[in-house]
């Protein structure tokens, strides 16, 4: 029987070290790597979002607190369309019958409103009625552009109510003559009480005499043409001068003034 001897290498102290560093440094070397990948990443996708949301921080602090519309008072004004009346006031509630408002279009809804009368849905309509404010909360509307309002909303449930016109834009105002206009000569002053009366007279609001109401209007009457003339062409109470057009002639003024004293006698 033969001993076999086996030969083991000694490790010298330096190997010992250098294994030990090495089984050490190596996981912490490979986080370290590993971990400044990701702050790499990090900081290219984030680096524009920051820039964008400190941005519009900053926007957002140094934007204004209100907006001021400068508008000159002296320019004469435009009356909207029933469409344009309708998607700036009325829209809110009609669109989806809101707060018990009629709906848009839905004829149920409309039909025994209908049967009151234009007249009497303008009256409301200016006036407000139940949880409806007056002209429909925006008191700068005049009762002519609420008037189109809501012959647009009822025709559009199938009513035929006659809308008041729209008037041309006002153009700069001529050098006034010596002479008096002639009184309605030639004038149809239906079409222009139609056109520019009806909105205010033709319901009464605003405390307009109405048109045709013979109470209303033989104290009017018995103060003279004169007087009646002077009102419609100067304004007088709530009534603007001309009926607020001032594109109408002294003649077509004084014409509607004859047309509706017409109708109250």
């Amino acid at each position: 029987m033969s001993d076999n001897h086996v030969k083991m290498t000694k490790t010298t102290p330096q190997q010992f070290f250098v294994a030990l560093w090495a089984g050490m440094f190596a996981p912490i070397i490979a986080i370290a790597l590993i971990l400044g990948l990701i702050a790499k990443i990090q900081s290219s996708h984030g680096e524009k979002d920051a820039l964008a949301f400190n941005e519009k921080a900053t926007l957002e602090r140094i934007k204004p607190v209100g907006e001021i519309t400068i508008v000159d008072a002296s320019a004469p004004r435009v009356e909207k369309e029933g469409s344009v009346v309708f998607s700036e006031a009325c829209a809110s509630c009609h669109a989806s019958g809101a707060l018990g408002a009629p709906k848009f279009g839905n004829r149920a809804d409309w039909a025994p409103r209908i049967k009151q009368g234009y007249d009497t849905l303008i009256k409301h309509a200016v006036e407000g009625i139940r949880q409806m404010p007056a002209r429909g909360g925006n008191p700068d509307l005049s009762d002519i552009e609420v008037a189109r309002a809501v012959a647009y909303m009822a025709n559009e449930a199938g009513a035929k109510f006659t809308p008041p016109a729209v008037r041309p834009a006002p153009t700069a105002p001529t050098p006034a003559v010596t002479a008096a206009a002639p009184a309605a000569t030639g004038v149809d002053g239906k079409k222009i009480y139609e056109a520019s009366c009806v909105a205010c007279h033709g319901s009464g609001v605003a405390g307009a005499p109405k048109a045709g109401d013979k109470a209303a209007w033989t104290p009017r009457i018995k103060a003279g043409k004169d007087a009646l003339y002077a009102s419609a062409l100067h304004g007088k109470n709530a009534m603007p001068a001309k009926g607020g057009n001032p594109a109408l002639s002294d003649a077509e003024v004084k014409a509607a003034v004859d047309y509706m004293v017409g109708l109250a006698k």
